[in-house]
């Protein structure tokens, strides 16, 4: 199944934040981002007039990039888009609702089309801005694992590719945490950029790992998770996780897999780890899970009545 713009291709399984401006004549006030330090340029200066440059090498395409903070839950919000496509398709990943005008505004201020609104999982902690953003910017479609239960326009599974313009995620299934969560990963491809990212939503948390003890978690699951399906991936490869309680912000697989404190146990040990966490119950729970069920939208009817 395909999807242009906006496509998901059934298959199994490179991006950069390193950036540069760059604006399209036709469009001054936009701006793209790209930058590859094994792109090598040659200048040579043939008179006072005139110069030459020669391409020696190119690389492939980089997305634009941005991780946006909302301090009262810890979470971070990922924007990417293809700037070298006509278009500028983007997509949200893991939006709150608290800052959905600030992250349409800058979506609108760097020119591009928002084509997903999309989350790693059901979250306990905080409502999705999918909802919002749906009413907000028509046509933009909710994207969720079919195996969260919850409401989207766009359910996904294992293999499934999110395609915007040239450029896609991968979906790839790493429950535990919740029996619906996801992590996404850039495409793995001489045409798609590099190192690779993966946004691992509560699956994966730099040097943690999300709760197991509610929503359908399970510590076994987690573990078999992680070690399948995130770790398998080049060590090199950028980890993003939806909170971050510390101050950090990215990590790397190789550097999970040497000072995880927890994934780099055995299982049973990890286990035993997750089992006497000893966390308080999650103070939004009851609110946010029951929204975030309905992609965000809670009923409003009997407010109207």
């Amino acid at each position: 199944m395909l999807l242009n713009v906006g496509t998901f291709i059934r298959s199994a399984t490179r991006f950069s934040p390193f950036i540069i401006p760059h604006s399209s004549p036709s469009s001054p006030s936009s701006f793209c981002f790209s930058f590859s330090p094994k792109q090598t340029v040659s200048f040579t200066l043939q008179s006072s007039q005139m110069a030459s440059f020669t391409t020696l090498s190119q690389s492939p395409p980089k997305p634009l990039f941005r991780q946006l903070f909302e301090k009262e839950s810890s979470t971070y919000t990922y924007l990417l888009a293809d700037c070298s496509h006509p278009d500028k398709p983007a997509l949200l990943i893991d939006p709150v609702d608290r800052t959905v005008d600030r992250d349409l505004n800058l979506v609108k201020e760097l020119g591009l089309k928002l084509i997903y609104a999309m989350n790693t999982h059901v979250h306990a902690d905080h409502v999705t801005g999918t909802g919002l953003i749906k009413g907000k910017v028509p046509g933009v479609k909710s994207v969720i694992s079919k195996a969260s239960g919850s409401k989207a326009d766009v359910f996904v599974e294992p293999g499934d590719k999110i395609s915007f313009g040239d450029l896609f995620l991968e979906v790839r299934a790493t429950p535990g945490h919740t029996m619906g969560c996801v992590t996404y990963v850039t495409g793995d491809g001489p045409d798609q950029p590099q190192p690779r990212m993966a946004f691992t939503g509560d699956a994966l948390l730099i040097r943690g790992c999300g709760r197991t003890d509610f929503q359908g978690g399970s510590s076994q699951q987690l573990y078999k998770s992680v070690h399948s399906q995130i770790f398998t991936l080049p060590k090199e490869t950028l980890l993003y996780p939806a909170h971050d309680y510390k101050g950090f912000s990215v990590t790397t697989v190789g550097e999970e897999m040497l000072y995880n404190p927890r994934l780099t146990k055995d299982e049973e040990t990890f286990k035993n780890i997750m089992e006497n966490l000893n966390l308080a119950y999650p103070k939004m729970i009851d609110v946010a899970v029951p929204a975030n069920m309905v992609c965000g939208l809670q009923d409003l009817e009997p407010k109207a009545n």
